[in-house]
Order: structure tokens, then C-alpha cells, then sequence
């Protein structure tokens, strides 16, 4: 598997992210282009804990449980649940977002130092690795999800 950490991968997805356009439409889900940059953006933010995640109880203990499963898949399956927080009604400013976006995941070629949430707040403790699979697996399923 690729690497979030290693800057000729990130800059892949990060170039996958600049073939995006206002125009760009989705293959499956109901998120418009600039919710799904939004969307991608706060759960690199959880990363850095600067967005935080109202977990139940209940998936507090259920997410740790399910991490393994989740992670071991080739790829995320389309219209997979997702939290609340990353479920937007609203748009953004399409270029802002998308740079927001860039410069976020940007922060990874720093290597695993730069994720300061070692527990996060559905899937429980985190290794390096698990963080990289969790944020390639993500962000590649919704830039597929738009054509890119």
C-alpha cells in the first residue's frame, strides 16, 4: 500500500485532488464535489485533533472491534455510513476547500510525528500504519467516488 507519509505518494493524491474541478460529479453518494473536499478535510483534522468526534458509547467500544475488519479491506465500500460531523446540508467555497484540503493532507510527508491523535475517537488506538491505511483507504474511495 501506498503511504499518506511518504511525499511522492501524498503528492499522487494530492495531485488527484488538484484534477478536481467545481464541475466534478459524483459516480455514487449523494455529496457534491466541494462537501466531499469538506468531508475529507475534517477527518484529516481528527488526525491532528483539531476536530473533534461526539462518539457514542456504544461505538466507542463497537469501533475497536470492527477496526481490523474495516482496515484489512482492499477499499472502502461505496456509501459506507459515515459520522455526523462529516455530513454537510450546505456548500463551500469550492477553491478554498480544495486548498484547505492540500495543504492538510500536505501535513503527512512529515511522517507519523505530525498525527498528534493517537486515539481516535471511533476506532480506538492507532498505529502509524493503521493511520496511513485509514486516510488512503478514505481519501481514495471518495476521489474514485468522483472520477479522479
Amino acid at each position: 500500500m501506498k503511504s499518506i507519509f511518504n511525499p511522492t505518494d501524498n503528492q499522487e493524491i494530492i495531485s488527484r485532488i488538484n484534477s478536481l474541478t467545481r464541475d466534478s460529479q459524483a459516480l455514487w453518494g449523494k455529496m457534491s464535489v466541494d462537501q466531499m473536499l469538506k468531508h475529507c478535510n475534517d477527518a484529516v483534522l481528527v488526525a491532528f485533533n483539531e476536530k473533534e468526534l461526539n462518539t457514542p458509547l456504544i461505538w466507542r467500544i463497537l469501533g475497536p472491534m470492527m477496526k481490523n475488519m474495516i482496515l484489512k479491506k482492499p477499499q472502502f465500500d461505496k456509501n459506507s455510513p459515515t459520522a455526523k460531523e462529516f455530513k454537510y446540508n450546505t456548500n463551500f467555497d469550492f477553491e478554498k476547500i480544495k486548498n484547505e484540503l492540500i495543504t492538510n493532507f500536505s501535513r503527512f510527508q512529515s511522517g507519523f510525528e505530525a498525527i498528534s491523535c493517537k486515539k481516535h475517537p471511533f476506532w480506538g488506538n492507532m498505529t502509524a500504519d493503521e493511520w496511513n491505511n485509514l486516510h488512503w483507504k478514505h481519501i481514495d474511495h471518495h476521489l474514485r467516488q468522483f472520477g479522479v
